[in-house]
């Protein structure tokens, strides 16, 4: 019989609320003992809510407890590396909210950190879970595809600012939905290419409804304390991404822009197929018999991608398996965000 892992969760908003705790609550293995938030009320109530007698608003009062062996974060990115840091520094696996950091010093220290401890540290990864997406890994990796060599991936939206005020505020979220959208995306994109290094980036940001999704907000928000919130981020970001392999990969997330409808895509081209993946459908593109032919797999209804990535994790504490998502690979795409915001500032290439 495997030990039963006791988890302890640091920050209880919406993101754990729906994203995470359905996974971890269904989980044979796993139970949680101890709820962490600065705002008391908040953990106290989910505390009640699941019969959890841990109550804390300090994490680091939380870890000395040596019966938790993982620790699930899901506080505003700019928390991400400092509590993580800190988990692994005492004993604890760790998943983690993406993104990783909010800059690439930080993220190469939750790597190192990681390193030096031996333990797990796992940033959520969600979209390599789906059953589409698991099936265009295997389909490339047996060779189908042959040299993919160049790619687009993107997440528009016609109006989705988030509400939350963190989101908007650079200093807590590290940026808009670059950081926010993009890195689903692009790390589906560079984790189906074979995961080459990125060596250089061109980016542009723009902030074009900010002031209006502002004054909508302090008119909805009248009750709260509206100097504290703020709308600096982009709310479009697009740019341009070469490999070490020769690859290339085009971007572009927005949280707002003049669009016939919401999508989040990916297309890859290789030189025996393409691929297409959506939010709603997955096709393949090649020539048969010399025939061009597109290809629409079926996919069966499947267990939900976050309930998937929380399962591996796990799967990888119980030492059942080896993690799909290393450090490493949070550290490279931190260095691609960061590195698109400064070529967006600067107006020049950024080489990584």
């Amino acid at each position: 019989m495997l030990k039963k892992l006791k988890l302890g969760v640091v920050g209880v908003g919406n993101i754990f609320k729906y994203a995470h705790l359905p996974a971890w609550s269904a989980h044979p293995e796993v139970e949680i003992v101890a709820f962490c938030d600065v705002n008391e009320s908040a953990a106290a109530a989910m505390a009640r809510e699941h019969a959890v007698a841990g109550v804390y608003t300090d994490y680091r009062e939380m870890f000395a407890d040596k019966e938790i062996d993982m620790v699930d974060i899901t506080t505003p990115n700019l928390f991400h590396s400092e509590v993580s840091i800190a988990a692994l520094h005492a004993g604890k696996h760790v998943y983690c909210e993406k993104p990783d950091a909010i800059n690439p010093e930080e993220a190469q220290r939750m790597a190192d950190e990681a390193k030096k401890s031996g333990n797990i540290l796992m940033v959520t990864r969600n979209n390599r879970f789906r059953a589409e997406s698991r099936f265009l890994k295997t389909y490339i990796e047996k060779g189908h595809m042959g040299d993919i060599y160049t790619g687009r991936c993107g997440w528009q939206r016609r109006w989705g600012i988030p509400g939350s005020g963190w989101f908007t505020n650079k200093a807590l979220s590290g940026g808009g939905p670059l950081i926010d959208l993009g890195i689903h995306f692009i790390d589906l994109s560079v984790w189906l290419m074979g995961s080459p290094k990125p060596v250089s980036v061109v980016g542009a940001a723009y902030s074009k409804f900010g002031d209006k999704h502002l004054q909508l907000s302090q008119t909805v928000q009248s009750s709260r304390n509206q100097a504290a919130y703020k709308n600096d981020v982009e709310d479009l970001a697009s740019g341009f991404i070469r490999f070490d392999n020769g690859a290339t990969l085009q971007i572009e997330f927005s949280w707002a822009s003049h669009v016939e409808e919401e999508m989040a895509y990916l297309e890859l081209r290789g030189t025996q197929a393409g691929a297409k993946l959506t939010d709603r459908e997955c096709k393949l593109f090649t020539d048969i018999e010399g025939i061009s032919c597109d290809i629409t797999p079926k996919f069966p209804a499947g267990i939900h991608p976050h309930t998937e990535n929380i399962n591996h994790f796990v799967d990888c504490v119980q030492r059942r398996t080896e993690p799909i998502i290393l450090p490493q690979f949070g550290v490279d795409m931190v260095k691609i965000l960061s590195a698109i915001y400064t070529s967006a500032e600067t107006g020049s290439e950024v080489k990584l």
